[in-house]
């Protein structure tokens, strides 16, 4: 019987056994535009490749390319590399390794086949994709961010930005990637001849971004190499002044890596200074907020006490509850500023 190229333990059991292994990890996220043929394919090939190795995390196929978050374990590192490198394209591509790493990222593999290796919501036959802006490592962004005309423009979505940013830099209203560029460039407008410069976490939502606003006419674009966590750790390996202030959101379990000492977000709970996200606890909610130490121990690591109460009642009587639609503040899976959040609002079980 052929062994199954997907995990099939609870997930809760995988959480456990990460956070009680003493086996040092490294936490690293790659990208490649490429073209695959056979995503399936690819994907199998992959998953075999990574196992091997012991690689744990979330990796996207398709057919333009691959996107990855992974962590790997310090003892296998070249082992990693020369799996890695048995595929044409990405042998001698950037590693982008975390800055704040504790190694616990991810606790699982899994390697998805989607349309696309980010949502985007372009029609890539409507402009040329290849056609992004200059790349510009550490010391270059610094310089010419340093222009009087100058715009900065974070890529991320507003609860990134929330976080930590560049300094002046325009952090648009965002939940989605997708719906940002657009917006963006409708904002930039009037802005078409000045120097626009972009960034993200790793690079990757800034290459099509880049072209898509040479696409709409903005004629001097450029775009941060390797994104806020090369940026990072070039600033600290060069001496370079840090320009981003907070902490950079990271999408694996660690929700963040602090970039600098500031706190600049708050808690959506109390209000008090806070930058560490969280999910809701309640996995029939599970929005994510910001929650300070002190509102973690009052709600129980939920948003509200509607949640709180809800996670400690009975597998029978959050059932019959769901029976009658019950909804949460993440029902709707959204990740707004959490204007209507109400986490002192009770369940009314009477």
């Amino acid at each position: 019987m052929a062994k199954p190229l997907f995990n099939r333990v609870d997930r809760k059991v995988l959480l456990e056994r990460m956070k009680n292994s003493p086996e040092p990890r490294r936490t690293i996220s790659f990208y490649k535009y490429a073209k695959i043929g056979n995503p399936q394919i690819f994907r199998d090939h992959l998953y075999l490749l990574f196992e091997k190795v012991n690689v744990l995390g979330r990796i996207y196929i398709a057919r333009e390319g691959i996107n990855a978050q992974i962590s790997v374990p310090e003892a296998n590192l070249e082992n990693f590399i020369q799996a890695k490198d048995e595929i044409i394209f990405l042998q001698n591509i950037r590693l982008n390794f975390a800055i704040e790493d504790d190694g616990q990222s991810f606790f699982k593999l899994l390697i998805k086949v989607r349309n696309k290796i980010v949502a985007d919501g372009l029609d890539d036959q409507a402009f040329d994709v290849t056609n992004s802006g200059v790349h510009l490592n550490a010391n270059e962004f610094n310089q010419l961010s340093s222009q009087e005309n100058a715009v900065i423009v974070d890529m991320r979505n507003h609860y990134e930005s929330e976080v930590g940013h560049f300094k002046n830099a325009i952090t648009p209203e965002v939940v989605t990637f997708r719906e940002s560029l657009p917006i963006i460039a409708d904002l930039l407008a009037e802005k078409k001849d000045q120097p626009i410069l972009m960034y993200c976490t790793g690079g990757i939502r800034c290459e099509k971004a880049s072209a898509y606003m040479k696409y709409r006419g903005f004629k001097d674009v450029y775009q941060l190499n390797g994104g806020i966590i090369e940026y990072a750790r070039q600033v600290k390996s060069e001496g370079l002044e840090n320009k981003f202030v907070g902490k950079n959101f990271v999408f694996d379990e660690r929700l963040g890596e602090k970039i600098s000492d500031e706190i600049i977000s708050r808690c959506h709970q109390c209000g008090s200074p806070s930058d560490q996200h969280t999910n809701c606890m309640n996995d029939h909610c599970h929005i994510l907020f910001i929650q300070c130490a002190s509102c973690a121990n009052k709600y129980e690591k939920c948003c509200s006490n509607k949640c709180a109460e809800y996670y400690k009642l009975t597998e029978e009587e959050k059932q019959k509850l769901q029976e009658q639609n019950i909804k949460f503040n993440g029902s709707g899976f959204s990740k707004g500023r959490y204007k209507a959040l109400k986490p002192d609002q009770g369940l009314n079980l009477h």
